[in-house]
């Protein structure tokens, strides 16, 4: 890596600086500055002479369309990747960030969207990994010291839960909670958050923003990566917004809007957020009657009409995601019906489904949604060899080839190419690969589970137009979100859920949050 000031410092040649005065939250000199940051994939320029700073004490968000070049900027500052050309200097010393264990060593720890646990492993030992503390000559590790270290570390975070629990038993709150005190234990002097707050809860989002609050007052600085506007405006001291690999702009947070900051990510104004195509509705295409899960479903019942755009709003646990597998299939159902088309159907598996013209785009893309390695042509062919006529159990790659061309130009999806793998792309064109593999079925019930969690404000407007486009030919859709005013802008009717039921309908132009929220959280009446 190129530097201006001489040669880097290595992680082995590394001395932090004497500790300053802690907790007055001023913000002071930059802790934390990268000069002409450039980053090259084939086919792609993913960074492109990029000048980014951060100073102690403040929350520095980093705001962008999916594929602008967030993701990568962390990446770089985590040490997985490493610049093509640019400086990145610590206290004014230049460095060089050769892996994630160097950044760790020079005081920058990153919460990434993925969580980096070891789920078979308990808190407390995810936390203290690599930093055990020893005893005696044989440097035996002090467990003892490790859990109530441990301990410690959550209690000062407002956490009450025990450090033994396996991580794979935490909820996915806890486990960024477990990710924050390993920071803590590495006494981070950056921490980088990576969409904190995508796949949380209000209550849970405002205890991270309080847990933002306290560190940045003990003097830490913070890089926030988030698609919520609302939450960015809200604990942010600096927005940067990246567009296209470069970034277009630094401001105060205090003299910017969602408003303005949605015009710079996109480069034009987003005249309306969810555009909404009102179809007339037609013959009933699902039909649900007293669908029942042991301990999950409790007498579920709706239909949905062509043209017609459902939407199934409720608290984490509500049931929503559960409805759309026991319907696809994927889990058994102990009682009740299914109609297709005003015909009883029995669905064992998603198989039975797919032959029945039932998609389901999950809620987690990356783990069931998709196969990353593979690319974008193998990913949307995936789901419908028998549409690619060929011999019996082969699609010559050039037939998978040409129909994954047809929807790359169809859909808008940004890649170079077929071949490409889908882990390279942004998180909305993942989502668009996974519409292609489930078009290409020729499917005409769709449920979309979450359908533009973790993609920014564009790609969100994309996805809403392509599912108008499938209203427009007669498809249902049933829409399941944690994003109220998705759901409101979207719905033509919502269901509210709550314990494994439908507890009220509404009217989905006439709905307010409010109601949905009273319904949702209990306050209202039954249906």
């Amino acid at each position: 890596m190129p530097s201006s000031g001489g040669r880097s410092i290595m992680v082995d040649e590394w001395s932090p600086p004497s500790p300053g005065p802690a907790g007055n939250g001023a913000l002071g000199d930059r802790i934390l500055t990268l000069d002409g940051i450039t980053k090259r994939f084939p086919g792609v320029v993913a960074l492109d002479n990029v000048s980014f700073d951060l100073r102690p004490g403040e929350v520095h968000v980093l705001v962008g369309e999916n594929g602008a070049g967030k993701s990568t900027l962390v990446k770089i500052l985590s040490g997985i990747y490493q610049p093509d050309a640019g400086e990145i200097r610590l206290d004014d010393r230049p460095v060089t960030l050769a892996s994630p264990h160097a950044a760790q060593v020079m005081g920058i720890s990153t919460v990434h969207q993925e969580l980096n646990l070891i789920p078979h492993l308990d808190a407390a030992r995810n936390i203290y990994l690599g930093r055990e503390p020893l005893r005696g000559a044989l440097g035996i590790i002090d467990w003892p010291a490790v859990y109530a270290g441990a301990s410690a570390q959550l209690a000062a975070l407002g956490m009450t839960f025990d450090p033994r629990t396996r991580v794979r038993r935490l909820g996915v709150a806890m486990q960024q909670m477990t990710e924050i005190a390993k920071a803590l234990v590495a006494q981070a002097r950056v921490l980088i958050l990576d969409e904190p707050t995508a796949a949380i809860t209000a209550e849970e989002s405002e205890q991270i923003f309080r847990i933002t609050d306290h560190l940045k007052r003990q003097g830490a600085a913070i890089v926030f990566i988030s698609h919520h506007l609302e939450d960015a405006t809200r604990i942010g001291d600096r927005v940067t917004v990246f567009r296209d690999g470069r970034n277009v702009a630094t401001l105060p947070m205090a003299d910017t809007s969602p408003r303005e900051l949605i015009r710079l990510m996109v480069g034009r104004e987003l005249t309306q957020q969810f555009p909404k195509t009102t179809v007339e509705p037609g013959a009933v295409a699902l039909k649900v009657s007293g669908l029942t899960r042991r301990g999950v479903l409790h007498d579920v019942s709706f239909e949905v009409r062509r043209g017609e755009l459902l939407g199934i709003a409720g608290l984490v646990g509500a049931g929503r995601t559960e409805i759309a597998r026991a319907i696809f299939g994927i889990d058994p159902i102990d009682g009740g019906t299914i109609e297709i088309k005003g015909r009883p159907v029995v669905i064992r598996d998603p198989a039975s489904a797919i032959k029945r013209g039932i998609a389901l785009l999950p809620e987690d893309r990356k783990q069931q949604g998709l196969v990353l390695p593979l690319s974008v042509g193998d990913n949307i062919a995936m789901a419908a060899p028998g549409r690619l006529p060929s011999p019996p159990g082969l699609v010559p790659p050039s037939r998978r080839r040409r129909a994954a061309e047809r929807f790359i130009a169809a859909l808008r999806i940004k890649t170079p190419g077929a071949s490409q793998r889908v882990i390279n792309l942004s998180g909305g064109n993942q989502q668009k690969v996974v519409l292609a593999k489930w078009l290409l079925t020729e499917a005409d019930i769709f449920f979309f589970d979450e359908p533009t969690r973790g993609i920014d404000v564009g790609a969100k407007v994309e996805v809403y137009r392509l599912m108008n486009d499938l209203l427009v030919r007669g498809a249902a859709i049933v829409m399941i979100s944690s994003e109220l005013p998705e759901v409101l802008g979207m719905s033509d009717r919502i269901l509210v859920m709550r314990g494994g039921r439908i507890v009220a309908e509404l009217d989905g132009p006439g709905a307010t949050q409010e109601q949905v929220m009273t319904h949702a959280a209990g306050g209202g009446e039954a249906a």
